[in-house]
């Protein structure tokens, strides 16, 4: 029998943008949120996909943004460089939802933004951030890139201050969601565009 819940969700626009939102702050705080950790997409210079999995940090609501930590000398910093179109998706098996966003990615090395999420990382969080080479970078045998004195221990704070030169945050404008709900009694597929002139976001039902 379908829930009040899933009944809601299958009829109502407001409500689908509303559980969306909701599933996106969970995955930032929830490590066992099955969006904490999404696959982010972008283009590289010579027009390829790329896609890799990346762990979602902070989501702002009323900003329409989510944050991303990454090393800036990664390939997708170069992809994005100033500001380039991001992709991002994630699916909930227990919330039966899948949820696709775009919009404008920003790398940020400095700032207080950048600040605050490397003063919160962990020490472990940090320490990926001492690779060298840089990660993805060609070698002839198998390495985390760490010194091998470092493998497996908890580094001081000490030993991870170089690291800060590597850290950067990317954030993403969402300008559009796309959901789709999987319900026994058919499907639901909604989509989100958001209108800076009006400041909403305009809905829209699709067929799954």
């Amino acid at each position: 029998m379908t829930s009040a819940k899933e009944e809601s969700f299958l009829n109502d626009l407001n409500l689908t943008l509303e559980e969306a939102w909701n599933l996106l702050l969970q995955g930032a705080k929830d490590r066992h949120s099955p969006l904490h950790t999404p696959a982010i997409g972008t283009v590289t210079a010579e027009g390829i996909p790329s896609q890799r999995i990346m762990v979602l940090r902070d989501v702002d609501r009323d900003n329409h943004r989510l944050r991303f930590n990454t090393d800036v000398r990664v390939s997708k910093v170069a992809d994005i460089s100033e500001s380039a179109p991001v992709s991002i998706l994630g699916y909930h098996p227990a919330a039966k939802v899948q949820l696709r966003l775009t919009g404008i990615g920003h790398i940020q090395q400095h700032g207080p933004i950048a600040e605050q999420a490397w003063n919160e990382a962990s020490l472990y969080g940090k320490r990926c951030y001492l690779a060298d080479p840089a990660p993805g970078q060609a070698v002839t045998v198998p390495t985390s890139g760490l010194d091998p004195a470092m493998e497996g221990q908890k580094p001081t704070a000490e030993q991870v201050i170089p690291a800060r030169d590597n850290f950067s945050v990317l954030m993403v404008d969402v300008e559009k969601i796309e959901w789709l709900y999987l319900a026994h009694t058919g499907h639901r597929r909604a989509s989100f565009i958001w209108d800076k002139e009006a400041i909403r976001w305009d809905g829209q039902w699709l067929v799954p």
